[in-house]
Parts: C-alpha cells; structure tokens; sequence
C-alpha cells in the first residue's frame, strides 16, 4: 500500500474501531426517519465551532444530526482534509449517532477524496447539468462510493438561489425523479419544492402536495435544500408529507452572526476571540437543539 493511501486506511480503520456503523449509514437513519414522519437535521459546518456546537445540540436533544462540509467550506479552508478530520473527530466523541458529509460537491474529484478520507456520505451535485449528464455523471460517483461503503445523495430540479436569489418556481417532477433514482441507485434525493438557497427570510412557501407526491413516488428518502427559508410550521408541514433530510445553513449562519456581533459592538470589545466565538457557538447549539426537537415532532416523535 502506497504511503498516500495509508492515511485512509488509518481513518477507515480508527472509525470502525470507534463507532458503531449505525451513526455512519445516512440511508439507514433517513429511511428510520421517513417511516417515522419526522425530519433529519443536517447542518453545515465551517468551523470547528459549528462542529462541538452541533453535537452538543445533538446530545440535547437526543437526536442524530449530520454534520455538512460544503464544497465552498473546503475552499474556505484551502483543503479537505483539516476540516474533515477534525468533524470526524468530534462525531467519534459523540453519544448520539453522527453522520459526517460532504455537502453540494461538484468536483467529483473532491468526492473521491472524501471517500478515501473515511467521509461517511456524500451529496454530488450534477443539478447544473443537463439531464442525461447528470445521470450519468451521478451514477458514476454511486458506483465508486458504494464500493467503499459510502451513501450517496443526489439533486434533480435546481433549488436555486445560491447567489443569493430566491426561485420558487423551481420543481422536481416526480416520474423524472422515480426514473433518476432507479437509473442512477441514489440513496436519497434532493428535491425542488419551493425553498431555495441562502434565504435570510422565513418566508418560503413549500408545495406540500408535491412533497406528498415525491414521497409517494420513489423509494428514497427525500431531501429539503433550502431550509433556512422555511417556518417552522412549513418545515413540520412538509416532514408529515414526506420530506425527511432537512439542510439548515443559512438560518444557523445568521444566529451565530448576530451573538458575536452583539460582543463585538461593546464599547470595550474582546480582544481574545474565544470571547467572542463562545457566545456564537452556543447560540449556535441552542438553536440548533430547538430545531432537533421541532423535527422530532413527528407520528413517533416528541418535541419536549
């Protein structure tokens, strides 16, 4: 074995080691989640800040969680592996299961990589591409993660608005769905229903009758892009019909934004970013803990 392979190996291994493979199989704990009616909260991580507040949220709430790691967090940080291995770490250290991501890859170079690093699951992102491409492209990526054990979510109907512009009449079809599902083997499906990307409004309005309609139709959990612009009384209205993954950034995103600055606007802000950081990283989990618990209120769930 190739010195440049080893360190895979080495993370597959400690994993295997360290956690049981229930907090690892995205598909299973989506599919427990679906016959549940309740939701799956995923959450993207930046730093290692969002990680520790995450799990702990978690831990709270006594949820599973997915921790996301986007392709723009990878190129914030100039490489993979540092922000993997650490979210990886803090998933082993957890008591509640952690599913560990990479989320929106384009690069499917990027996606071999995770793979090799002991990624749990990953979402490749051909949804830009024309149709035919895009199936196979995805099929592709299936193939090669599913060889190494590694669930794999796919998105058919662009959610849009990842400049920042909400585009609501974008929709998933759901014969084209089903037929993208069976031809690419995906294990859960990003779906276009009515939110979009980088909303900093709660305000999008979710056709829950498509959702009903998606669910109904295929045989993989489905996938809400674009949470961050749902209220709370859409999202539990579109987890009773059928959405189970739930991706929240944004949202998080501007809680975290909004505890820092009210330390930073003191008269004698903190010189130490740990003062700073700190009231971030519990607004973070707190918020994310009321979520959790908001999801969970499903047929067989509870939010208290």
């Amino acid at each position: 074995m190739s010195t440049a392979q080893e360190p895979a190996g080495l993370v597959r291994r400690h994993e295997q080691e360290t956690s049981g493979a229930e907090r690892h199989d995205l598909a299973a704990l989506a599919r427990e989640a679906a016959g549940q009616r309740v939701g799956l909260g995923a959450f993207n991580v930046i730093q290692l800040e969002h990680a520790t507040a995450l799990v702990r949220a978690a831990e709270a709430a006594g949820r599973p969680v997915v921790l996301q790691i986007s392709q723009n967090a990878v190129r914030y940080h100039g490489a993979l592996e540092p922000v993997l291995a650490a979210t990886l770490a803090v998933a082993r250290a957890a008591t509640v299961p952690v599913v560990v991501h990479l989320d929106h890859a384009e690069d499917t170079d990027l996606v071999r990589r995770a793979v090799e690093l002991g990624v749990h699951s990953v979402m490749y992102d051909g949804s830009h591409l024309d149709y035919d491409t895009n199936v196979a492209t995805t099929a592709e990526m299936v193939a090669h993660c599913h060889a190494a054990g590694v669930v794999v979510e796919a998105e058919l109907g662009e959610v849009g608005g990842k400049d920042g512009v909400h585009a609501p009449g974008a929709r998933t079809d759901p014969d084209e769905a089903a037929a993208f599902v069976e031809a690419t083997g995906v294990d859960l499906l990003a779906v276009a229903v009515g939110s979009s990307h980088a909303m900093t409004t709660r305000d999008a309005v979710l056709d829950t009758e498509l959702v009903a309609a998606l669910a109904a139709r295929l045989t993989v959990p489905l996938v809400l892009h674009g949470s961050s612009g749902v209220s709370d009384e859409g999202m539990l209205a579109a987890i009773e019909a059928g959405m189970t993954k739930i991706n929240v950034s944004t949202h998080l995103n501007q809680v975290m934004t909004a505890a820092v600055r009210e330390v930073l606007v003191q008269e004698k802000p903190p010189v130490d970013p740990r003062k700073w950081l700190a009231p971030g990283r519990q607004a973070v989990e707190d918020e994310a803990t009321r979520l959790l618990r908001l999801y969970s209120r499903g047929r067989a769930g509870s939010a208290e």
